[in-house]
């Protein structure tokens, strides 16, 4: 491993870039304003993960451990850690947490893994004086809604609570719209954001059972649309006309002409 392979570098690039005679931009970096890139960051590495850019992947979780030294840095700065306690830590914890693998206990597949995990998890919390009441304890108030929904999902899988298989949460889907339908019908306003809300959490919970990324999968959705509906716009822009004067019949006959092209 040379010199520009090691983590060591990088730490020590960001020690001269916020030390004395470093860089004026870096050194007015504080808490809030590396909040901002490091959400941008990650966002820009999801783009590349789910475009399937491996070799932009690789420059955007670089930008994102970036991120980690540079916030790392500013808590040196300030004596509470740096980032060799970041990434000690990191190692002790996933030992601590892989028995199976660094110990002596045994797990015959990954849901057991995943028990192992949230015991393990407990365990800790408690040791801390932070432990949770709830099996659905631990999530981050900001996580996404579907992606949070799919979590609680996991979460309450791990004691059992679950359905036994994609097809019963099939079933409840079809429960849920029926239950909307019927307040769309009664022009229940509240009742239907409440059925709205429980078919979302059903679908994501459905994406859970096939193993997919509920957000990931909307984000795919939302690509295909945009991509699919600027072809429809480019394609009332070479005939001479405006999209707001075509009318939906129209519309939904180059939409068909595009997806069926597409396909």
């Amino acid at each position: 491993m040379n010199d520009l392979e090691r983590f060591g570098k990088l730490v020590e690039i960001m020690d001269q870039l916020r030390g004395p005679g470093g860089c004026p931009w870096d050194r007015e970096q504080d808490w809030g304003t590396l909040r901002s890139y490091l959400l941008e960051e990650c966002h820009e590495a999801l783009e590349a993960l789910d475009s399937g850019d491996i070799e932009a992947l690789c420059e955007e979780l670089g930008d994102v451990l970036l991120q980690i030294v540079f916030l790392s840095r500013l808590a040196q700065e300030e004596g509470v850690f740096t980032a060799r306690d970041v990434v000690r830590g990191i190692v002790q914890k996933m030992i601590r947490r892989h028995p199976h693998v660094f110990g002596d206990e045994q797990a015959a597949d990954s849901d057991e893994v995943l028990r192992n995990w949230e015991r393990i998890k407990k365990e800790e919390k408690a040791a801390k004086g932070k432990a949770r009441v709830s099996v659905l304890d631990g999530l981050p108030p900001g996580l996404p809604a579907l992606a949070r929904a799919q979590r609680l999902g996991e979460k309450a899988s791990r004691v059992g609570f679950d359905w036994a298989d994609s097809k019963q949460v099939l079933e409840k889907i079809e429960e849920e719209l029926g239950e909307l339908r019927a307040a769309i019908d009664a022009g229940d306003r509240e009742d239907s954001r409440e059925e709205l809300g429980d078919l979302l959490f059903a679908t994501a919970m459905l994406a859970r059972k096939l193993n997919h990324d509920p957000e990931g999968s909307l984000e795919a959705a939302n690509r295909k649309f945009m991509r699919r509906f600027k072809a429809v716009e480019t394609r009332v822009a070479d005939s001479g006309g405006s999209i707001e004067s075509q009318g939906i019949q129209r519309l939904e006959t180059l939409w068909g002409q595009v997806k069926s092209e597409e396909g």
